[in-house]
């Protein structure tokens, strides 16, 4: 396998303490002018490279340093709080944010007295309208306070329009009101206002970062290249900087860029975890990506020891994120092995009730119809049946169901509602990395027509699916195989 150089050369650069060499060089270039001490300069513009890199544990630790050295800076407090919110993520902790802003004051006007600056004083109302302080965003949702966040945002856009750092928060912002997954509109409306900053400045670690983010679908991944290939260069010492210049490689199947970003990612984040006294992360989002990176690849012993060693932490006090990406991994190695037998020994304890066992329920009543074992097939689509609905858990459900009308004879039944689950999983957002139904819809179809000697009709849902996950090998081998018999 041809290895991408550049990423792997520099993993040495950034094996140091964190406190060892000037971040200026190893997280991007800002300018972020405000009035906090000089002393205080260089924690605060670290925090604010670590908020770009959504590196969030980072950011809150550089500005509470800041802090230390300038009590009265209202930036750094303004730094901490934003941390706690996490917009692509969907994520916000409220609670944590106001601790941090009740040091300047109880009440708005309080904390806007201690701001000296009038751009001080609206960024700092941002995140009072952000965490619903304000009288017009109190009493909303988080949803509806992130809309009327990115509005705010956009007023500050308009009055400070050559500020590269408002302009790359409201870009952000801008992707953080795309609630109901990816939106084409939502995502290219941020990509304009990010241009700016990303032609002004290649060394921007926001522009970058959220362009990538603004791209990283099939359609659109060619867009984003210039951000993916010098990403890992702007923020070496940001493990989710380098695990970002994947979303863009995966998204164009460029299954090597995609290994070899997660291993420097995977790298890197364990250096800082060590620093930290932190346990290992051995089953989570860069080793899943490493892992199905793999899997594309053909590499299926490599995958397998990146899954061994998420299993071991399974059988420990994993938290509830690594057992979703147990789930998910185990998921992908079973189906894109088709090592159906194996699916015995990749074995946890999963709750019915929770969302973390989905991937887990469905690989199992696969694998067991695989098999032959229907009754096996019917236990766990059960269990599947008790995780919280979402689009995703009934999409899978009714593959489970079609196959199972096909294994009873039914076959016209069963095709047809696994025809409507590809139509329907179609007309899903696409996902931003490996797909989380892991055995995709319209590949399912393909492998159905494909065993029924309805070769034109395999290729063609091959083929549909290819467009959603370019260059996925099961689907290019389901393809091949159709095309191969197809000509005889």
């Amino acid at each position: 396998m041809k290895s991408h150089l550049s990423l792997l050369l520099i993993i040495p650069l950034f094996l140091f303490s964190f406190d060892a060499i000037a971040q200026d060089k190893l997280l991007g270039k800002i300018d972020f002018p405000n009035s906090g001490a000089e002393a205080a300069q260089a924690d605060f513009t670290e925090g604010v490279k670590f908020l770009h890199n959504f590196e969030y544990g980072d950011a809150a630790r550089a500005f509470r340093r800041a802090q230390e050295k300038d009590a009265d800076f209202v930036m750094a407090y303004y730094g901490e709080a934003k941390s706690h919110n996490h917009p692509i993520w969907m994520q916000q902790d409220r609670v944590a944010a106001m601790a941090i802003l009740s040091k300047l004051g109880e009440t708005v006007e309080e904390r806007q007295k201690k701001a000296t600056t009038q751009r001080e004083k609206d960024l700092l109302m941002s995140l009072e309208v952000l965490y619903g302080n304000t009288e017009e965003a109190k009493n909303l949702s988080k949803e509806e306070r992130d809309d009327l966040y990115m509005e705010f945002m956009k007023e500050l856009h308009e009055k400070y329009p050559d500020d590269h750092e408002i302009t790359a928060f409201y870009g952000l912002s801008i992707l953080g009101t795309a609630h109901e997954g990816r939106d084409f509109a939502i995502y290219m409306e941020a990509a304009a206002e990010l241009f700016d900053v990303w032609n002004a400045n290649k060394e921007h670690p926001g522009a970058a970062h959220y362009l990538i983010h603004s791209f990283d679908d099939p359609v659109h991944a060619p867009l984003g290249l210039p951000m993916a290939k010098a990403y890992s260069e702007i923020a070496p010492a940001a493990a989710h900087a380098q695990h970002m210049t994947s979303h863009i490689f995966l998204a164009l199947g460029m299954w090597e860029e995609t290994i070899d970003a997660n291993i420097v990612a995977r790298d890197v984040q364990q250096t800082r975890q060590k620093e930290l006294g932190e346990n290992l992360t051995v089953c989570g989002h860069y080793t899943w990506w490493l892992q199905y990176g793999y899997l594309q690849t053909g590499e299926e012993e490599k995958a397998r020891q990146v899954l061994l060693k998420c299993y071991d932490r399974i059988q420990k006090e994993p938290t509830g994120g690594e057992k979703w990406h147990f789930s998910v991994m185990r998921g992908h190695f079973i189906v894109d092995s088709e090592s159906w037998v194996e699916v015995a020994e990749w074995t946890a304890d999963y709750d019915e009730g929770n969302r973390a066992g989905q991937n887990y329920f469905f690989t199992s009543a696969l694998a067991a119809i695989k098999m032959g074992n229907l009754e096996k097939a019917h236990q766990n689509l059960d269990k599947l049946k008790e995780v919280p609905e979402s689009p995703d858990r009934n999409i899978q459900m009714n593959q489970i169901k079609s196959l199972l009308l096909i294994e009873e004879g039914k076959n016209e039944q069963g095709l047809q509602l696994l025809k409507e689950t590809a139509v329907a999983e179609s007309e899903l957002p696409i996902d931003f990395g490996p797909p989380t139904i892991v055995k995709p819809s319209y590949e399912l179809l393909g492998d159905v027509l494909l065993d029924m000697n309805k070769y034109e009709e395999a290729i063609a849902a091959y083929e549909k699916q290819l467009e959603r996950t370019p260059k996925r090998r099961r689907s290019v081998l389901g393809k091949e195989k159709a095309k191969g018999l197809a000509s005889r």
